[in-house]
């Protein structure tokens, strides 16, 4: 184990903390989106304004490394792990503005798993934010992350097939593969996230 002499900044570990709760409010607002009597305007507007707070956030930790003398670990790490946490925001921002715009009727049915999914892994990705400072007991969090994003992969799949199995018109199925390959990507990026997590440790270590 490399001993690490680095003084310890507590800030940057409170902003990380804090772009990760913003992934939870994100999620839970995508999942409110997709409930019948949601009023997807309402639900967009308070999405655009999370969105909002956590460019916030990623802006506050860009000005911390550019004035930092130390960081907690490489700021070329700590550029690519909040790019990656903002990266995810954007992705739930697009698919809540992809269903006010295409406002569908009807929506396939394991598109609310998919939505479970990635409230998963934003709760995960919060807890997981209080170890970085250690880079402890992370490992299991990568791996459930990759096995959730293997889940979605399966998923989007599925919800692929039967976008394409006759029962939806073909302008219903331009407008919902937006929707599916946005919401697939914001898992995807939830994977992005974990390894750069990973990869800071093994160098870290």
């Amino acid at each position: 184990m490399r001993l690490r002499f680095r003084p310890v900044d507590s800030a940057f570990y409170d902003l990380f903390a804090e772009s990760a709760h913003h992934l939870v409010v994100g999620a839970g607002l995508l999942a409110e989106m997709l409930g019948e009597s949601a009023d997807r305007e309402d639900v967009a507007q308070r999405m655009r304004a999370a969105e909002h707070e956590a460019d916030e956030t990623t802006h506050a930790i860009v000005r911390r490394v550019r004035t930092a003398f130390v960081t907690p670990f490489d700021r070329e790490d700590v550029h690519r792990l909040a790019a990656a946490l903002d990266d995810v925001m954007d992705r739930m921002d697009e698919v809540v503005d992809l269903l006010l715009l295409h406002d569908p009727p009807s929506l396939p049915a394991d598109l609310s798993q998919q939505v479970a999914v990635l409230q998963r892994c934003a709760e995960l990705t919060a807890a997981a934010m209080p170890r970085l400072p250690s880079l402890a007991s992370l490992e299991e969090y990568w791996i459930e992350i990759n096995r959730l994003e293997n889940t979605g992969a399966r998923t989007h799949r599925r919800i692929l097939a039967a976008l394409h199995s006759g029962e939806y018109r073909a302008l219903e199925v331009l407008r919902l593969r937006d929707v599916v390959d946005a919401l697939e990507a914001a898992i995807k990026g939830f994977e992005t996230v974990a390894l750069t997590i990973e990869q800071i440790a093994v160098k870290e270590s």
